[in-house]
Order: structure tokens, then sequence, then C-alpha cells
């Protein structure tokens, strides 16, 4: 019977232990805040450390290493951080000195769009609408002219401008060859596409949204097999109107 009451004691100890401990730490302040930002390519930044701070502070009230960790909700505090549109993942965890360890993926901007409205912003990878960042301007695609304005659920509509752009910007971008050599997408009026290219003056005459596998198949031969023999200076515009053939004028 004693030696019952006796692990009974223990057991008992043993919780009344570390709930003290818990709520030792959770009294515990903040000792610091340490944020890690993966960079883009080439080193860049969308958002940058202070940036994570401002939106910390304007959620919780207060900078972190004033408040006990306790109040400090990690998984509010990654729902904050990936509620910034710069943002595509974010995680949060505290370590044994009551440091607060955070690190961010950003978003990867694929296309930039102008529209006809004067509205100027991003689309990520994922499709995501992102602002223009006041640390960095993004060297992707530029996509301008007749854009109706953005829609939310753009994506379901194969018909949407938007949607056209986006999927011809992230094929662009997947190409070894066009990528490095087209910069702007223009829309007229009648919703014809032209591509311009970031060598020589020619423009390129896309014209609708069909056909846009045989398309770029045809304008990357005429790229690897015309333009290396004829020049860049040459031609004034490139056709992709005309079903199995190029017209180069």
């Amino acid at each position: 019977m004693m030696k019952r009451l006796m692990w009974v004691a223990l057991v008992f100890f043993g919780l009344a232990l570390i709930i003290s401990m818990v709520a030792k730490k959770e009294a515990a302040i903040v000792q610091q805040v340490n944020i890690d930002v993966t960079p883009l390519e080439g080193e860049n930044y969308l958002i940058n450390e202070e940036d994570v701070l401002l939106t910390i502070e304007r959620s919780f009230g207060f900078p972190l290493e004033t408040m006990p960790l306790g109040a400090v909700n990690m998984e509010r505090l990654e729902r904050v951080l990936k509620e910034e549109p710069f943002v595509l993942e974010a995680n949060a965890f505290v370590n044994a000195e009551n440091v607060v360890n955070i690190s961010i993926v950003q978003r990867q901007p694929v296309l930039r769009i102008i529209d006809r409205n004067g509205s100027n912003y991003y689309l990520d990878e994922n499709a995501f609408k992102m602002p223009l960042s006041k640390h960095f301007s993004a060297r992707v695609l530029v996509a301008t002219g007749n854009i109706p304005p953005y829609v939310l659920d753009y994506q379901g509509n194969i018909e949407d401008m938007l949607h056209n752009l986006f999927d011809l910007a992230t094929t662009i971008r997947n190409d070894e060859l066009l990528h490095p050599m087209i910069e702007q997408i223009y829309v007229n009026n009648k919703r014809e596409l032209t591509l311009v290219p970031k060598i020589g003056r020619q423009k390129i005459l896309f014209g609708r949204y069909i056909s846009v596998e045989d398309k770029l198949k045809r304008l990357k031969i005429f790229y690897t097999e015309a333009l290396p023999y004829e020049g860049w200076k040459k031609y004034h515009t490139i056709d992709l109107n005309f079903e199995g053939q190029i017209v180069a004028k």
C-alpha cells in the first residue's frame, strides 16, 4: 500500500513539475525573433525582414520581443504571414532559448500585367495576384494593352484573356529557347496578341490564342534555322497566323 502511495505521489510530483515548467516557459518573454527569407533567383527580395516584423506588430499589437511566449500562438503567426501577398509559405517555432524562428518562402512572379485601366501587378507561379514590390522589380514577361480587369476566378474561364496570358507566359517561361528571347506580350482591341522580343526590332504577330503549341513550334524553327543566317535586323514582322508556315516581312 505504501509503495503504491509513493508511486502516486511521484506521479503527481512529476505532473506538478511539468505544469510548473510549462507555466514558466509561457510566462517567459520572447528573447529574439530570427527571420529567414529565402531569396528569389539573383538573391532578390520582394519582402524583407522589416516588412515581416511590421506585419507581425500590426497583427499582434506589439513587437514579439515584448510579449510572453504564452501569448504568441505559432499557428496564428504563420497564418498572418501567409496572408501577405508576397509570402508563399511561412513556418514558425520557438527554440529552447525562447527565440522565435520564422522562415519565409516568397512567391515567384512569372508575369507582370498592366491592364487597360492602368492596374499594375504580378501573377505568380500559381496564378495568384501580387502587388508590385518596393524592394525589387522582377524581370518577367510584361503583358500590356486591352487586358480586362482582374477577377478572382479568371483561371476557371478559358476564354478569359488573363487566363490565356498566364498560360502563354508559363509556356514561354518553361521553354529554354523562348524564355530568354521574349520580353512582352501586347493585346490589341481584337484580342490578338503580339510578342515583342528582347533582341531585334521585329514584332511577332501571334494572333488569337489558338494553335498555341504549333505557333510556338514554328517560331522556334524560325529562330534556329532562319535568323542565324539572315540576321536579327532583316525582318520587321514575323507572322504566325498562317497554318503550317511563317510569313516574315
